[in-house]
């Protein structure tokens, strides 16, 4: 469920930046960009919170 959520946040996160970007730089809305980004956010959490970055309770 983890996974889901963090597609979907993945998603609504990129739309945005992918929104603002184009509308400051005069570009016409790229959704295939948002895709991509979508898919850099989500690799990019998974790695960090599953792989990287650990919980110190071995303790």
């Amino acid at each position: 469920m983890r996974l889901v959520w963090t597609v979907i946040w993945g998603f609504l996160l990129s739309l945005m930046v992918v929104y603002v970007i184009t509308s400051m730089t005069g570009d016409t809305f790229s959704f295939p960009l948002a895709i991509v980004l979508t898919v850099l956010f989500t690799l990019s959490s998974v790695v960090l919170g599953e792989g990287v970055i650990r919980d110190d309770s071995t303790q």
